[in-house]
């Protein structure tokens, strides 16, 4: 029996790795708290749950997914309406707008899409590991291109070699950035796409955490960019601004070329979003915007505990990005982020995820979410004091 030798250059997929982990150590008796996962504890807001259970009930929404290919027209129409609404960004919800199984989907079919075997894509380091994971599965060969701290975990696109920048077919990025947390700028978006024009680039735009910024940081699109959509897909999801992770619906909006190569991936890869699914995203996008305010809330107490801990155990000069519900945080002098990992899961059984996983860049560096409850986070910080004022 054979396995496709595209496999061997994936490794072993992080966050499985880590759910491993700690549900082996569970499994022997101990209390973990998990820091290392971004996925929401908090609730979906009631009137998404009510209006799934209704559209259930409903036989014409058993069969497969109705309306066309790319998503019911009624959901694309409501993206439409909250992009216009909230980035000043207008699409055509027929030809712009595809809907998705979460954009962790988009990112794989966007390469199945563009990628030829051979290709180069362009992608940050750190960056989310999924990206390079996609690019080898379309058989292109990533381009890992250095976020640094000093330049705002931008990456500096003179710093690409000429040849490579030639070469590349694609690109991926994602602010506000995971796992950084970092933010982009209009000035910054204008630079992308002159880029991307320049060296005829595609842009694979992951935006699924536009709506979490702090300290009077704004919400942007990359698609408000004059420009950008000639060349640019950006996905988006309904994840966490609505606590929907489980759900898997989001959506990719753009370039209409991408948008249908991406939509001939997807129609030959599974048969759409369940209705009732698509029904509930209407009503999450029309109607339960408050819940971006109230979950705001929620991230910036348990931040504000998180930075209050570090600065309480030496961390005095560490100023926190302004995107998502993770902190990148430097780990001690003299420590590599798998050691401190290490330390913070066997002396505090608390488990962050070690910034090296992310890329070489991602060395020095661990991330911890504040997707956990402020009693479980609580008694997080209070291990991890005893164990550093123990070490």
């Amino acid at each position: 029996m054979q396995i496709a030798d595209r496999l061997s250059k994936i490794p072993p997929y992080l966050f499985m790795e880590l759910r491993n982990k700690i549900s082996k150590a569970r499994a022997d008796g101990i209390d973990v708290i998990s820091l290392a996962i971004g996925d929401p504890v908090d609730p979906t807001p009631t009137p998404i749950i009510d209006e799934l259970c209704k559209q259930s009930y409903d036989p014409e929404n058993h069969r497969y997914p109705t309306d066309e290919e790319k998503g019911m027209t009624l959901f694309r129409k409501a993206v439409a309406d909250w992009y216009a609404e909230r980035y000043k960004v207008s699409l055509d919800p027929k030809t712009e707008i595809l809907a998705l199984i979460g954009s962790k989907e988009g990112c794989h079919h966007f390469a199945l899409a563009v990628v030829n075997p051979g290709d180069t894509v362009l992608m940050t380091d750190p960056g989310y590991p999924a990206y390079r994971a996609s690019i080898f599965i379309a058989g292109g060969e990533p381009y890992h291109v250095p976020i640094r701290p000093e330049n705002g975990y931008l990456p500096k696109f003179d710093e690409i070699p000429s040849d490579v920048a030639k070469k590349a077919v694609a690109m991926f990025l994602n602010y506000p950035n995971n796992p950084t947390g970092a933010t982009a700028t209009p000035e910054f978006f204008k630079e992308l796409v002159d880029f991307a024009k320049s060296c005829d680039v595609a842009i694979c735009y992951d935006n699924p955490y536009s709506e979490v910024v702090f300290d009077g940081e704004e919400p942007r699109s990359l698609l408000a960019t004059p420009g950008a959509k000639d060349l640019a897909v950006e996905l988006n999801s309904l994840s966490k601004p609505f606590n929907m992770t489980g759900w898997r619906i989001g959506m990719a909006m753009g370039n209409p070329d991408l948008i249908s190569a991406i939509s001939k991936v997807k129609e030959n890869t599974d048969s759409g979003i369940f209705n009732p699914i698509q029904f509930a995203g209407i009503k999450a996008i029309r109607e339960c915007q408050s819940n971006i305010t109230a979950m705001l809330s929620i991230y910036e107490k348990r931040r504000k505990l998180v930075l209050d801990t570090l600065k309480e155990l030496g961390w005095k000069d560490y100023k926190p990005s302004k995107g998502t519900f993770y902190l990148w945080i430097p780990v001690p002098k003299g420590s590599t982020s798998l050691d401190f990992t290490t330390f913070l899961f066997e002396k505090a059984s608390v488990v962050v995820a070690s910034g090296s996983a992310y890329g070489k860049y991602g060395e020095g560096f661990i991330r911890i979410s504040l997707t956990v409850p402020e009693k479980r986070l609580v008694e997080a910080m209070e291990r991890i004091k005893r164990a550093m004022s123990n070490s």
